[in-house]
């Protein structure tokens, strides 16, 4: 990598987007799986609802990004991503969590090795979930022509604070703020006091937005550093192995060559209800009422029973299959650190072919898992070909019309219908139109070595 020689300055770009939240801080509606950046809770202009990574995705197809952007999230997301932006761009998907280094560390990967791309290149990451105008995103643009410009190795985006603020990192410029288009870094602070924040803001201080821009074979060169292959299926085969790295510590804050472009628009972390809660789409979403003395309370319901807060002004109530909150909006962030150790099973899952909802969750007497949801395939979607090691499903349609594979044969599927899928058997779903099924599953751990399910076809192949 340190002989590559320079090719001419390019002002095309990549772009990275991150995915794979924890979903802690808007529980009980995020787990897992649906992290904040899915939640279909932000107003569209035409009156219906988007998410987060929707949101982001529409703003980069507005400035010509998204055609030259990746999503690197964690395997468990790929289906609730894909369903949500559909097909156009490429998903990388990480077998395990290890942090935002060796997730740009793969992306690179697969921007070298197989989407072969000049190393010369300009990548640009960012946060998926990114809440902020569509001039933000315009002035991404500018980090090819700056990167030029400065000779710099990194070019940072900086908010200019509204207010100081303990909840984000800061981005020390090496002198105050003034009408140049970059600034040289000087340093980073992390999250500090309110009086800290204000003596950085006085100094130029700007908030960090968690998006930069490099050359690819900068990236390269320190994945060679530290020893990780350039290759895209080489790294995926290595990650088991990996460290968890942080971007942040890793490269950025020890590479001296660095500037930081100000940003003067409105960006914001909504990551937490109280700073989601005056961007919804009213105060209250689903089933429920919030009584005239409630002033300042947001209900946030996805059950199928109502749910009513009367004299109670100032909170947040959210309900979902996961759970139910009922905080102060000021300290409903506390939901991240009261649930910390607790592991719970996601009780509804989006997939790239609908969605299912768990109703119940047992052991049986002979100490199987047994798990009932509630399964709804959208009109002309269907699920992979796949097989169990280890658990026996049970089919019950509700409604709708479609097909299934069981073996080598195809049969029609139609309200009233019940299969039974044995253990090995390789099997998949059609829907003509949107189907609702009950699924009984019930699984033998010990009977299945490793993981249960094996994807044998995404696609749907004649059988």
């Amino acid at each position: 990598m340190s002989g590559r020689l320079r090719r001419k300055e390019r002002m095309s770009m990549q772009v990275v987007l991150l995915s794979g939240g924890s979903g802690k801080r808007l529980w009980p509606l995020s787990n897992e799986v649906r992290s904040k950046a899915f939640l279909k809770l932000l107003p569209r202009e035409d009156g219906g609802l988007e998410s987060m990574i929707e949101r982001v995705c529409r703003e980069l197809d507005k400035v010509g990004l998204l055609a030259s952007s990746c999503i690197v999230t964690h395997q468990t997301q790929v289906e609730i991503t894909r369903k949500m932006i559909g097909e156009p761009i490429p998903l990388l998907a990480e077998p395990h969590k290890k942090g935002t280094f060796t997730a740009v560390a793969l992306a690179a990967a697969y921007l070298h090795s197989v989407h072969k791309a000049d190393p010369c290149e300009i990548v640009a990451v960012l946060p998926v979930d990114s809440f902020t105008e569509p001039a933000f995103f315009q002035q991404l643009a500018l980090f090819p022509a700056l990167l030029a410009q400065s000779q710099a190795e990194i070019a940072l985006l900086g908010a200019v604070p509204q207010h100081p603020s303990t909840q984000f990192g800061y981005i020390v410029p090496e002198e105050a703020r003034g009408s140049a288009a970059f600034l040289k870094v000087a340093r980073f602070a992390e999250k500090p006091d309110e009086a800290v924040a204000a003596e950085l803001i006085a100094c130029g201080a700007m908030w960090n937005c968690g998006v930069f821009a490099c050359r690819l074979e900068f990236l390269l060169r320190c994945m060679e550093q530290r020893g990780l292959p350039e290759g895209y299926t080489e790294l995926l085969e290595r990650y088991p192995q990996l460290e968890e790295r942080s971007f942040d510590r890793e490269v950025l804050e020890v590479t001296g060559s660095k500037i930081v472009i100000p940003y003067n628009g409105h960006w914001e972390d909504i990551g937490s209800w109280d700073a989601l809660a005056p961007h919804l789409a009213g105060s209250v979403m689903g089933e429920g009422k919030i009584s005239e003395d409630s002033a300042g309370t947001y209900l946030v319901n996805e059950l199928g029973c109502p749910v009513h807060v009367i004299g109670a002004p100032g909170l947040i109530v959210a309900a979902g299959p996961d759970g139910i909150l009922v905080a102060g909006k000021a300290e409903a962030k506390r939901i991240k650190e009261q649930r910390s150790g607790l592991k719970a099973k996601p009780m509804i899952a989006e997939r790239r072919w609908g969605h299912t909802r768990i109703l119940d969750y047992s052991h049986t007497a002979e100490g199987a898992e047994q798990t009932t949801s509630r399964v709804t395939l959208l009109p002309g979607r269907h699920t992979s070909r796949h097989l169990h090691r280890g658990t026996v499903e049970l089919w019950s349609v509700l409604s709708g019309r479609g097909e299934y594979q069981l073996g080598d044969a195809v049969h029609p599927l139609v309200a009233g219908t019940t299969v039974r899928v044995p253990v090995g058997l390789p099997h998949a779903l059609r829907a003509v139109t949107q189907l609702e099924l009950v699924v009984v599953e019930i699984s033998d751990p010990a009977a299945a070595e490793g993981e249960d399910i094996v994807r044998l076809a995404h696609g749907w192949v004649d059988v």
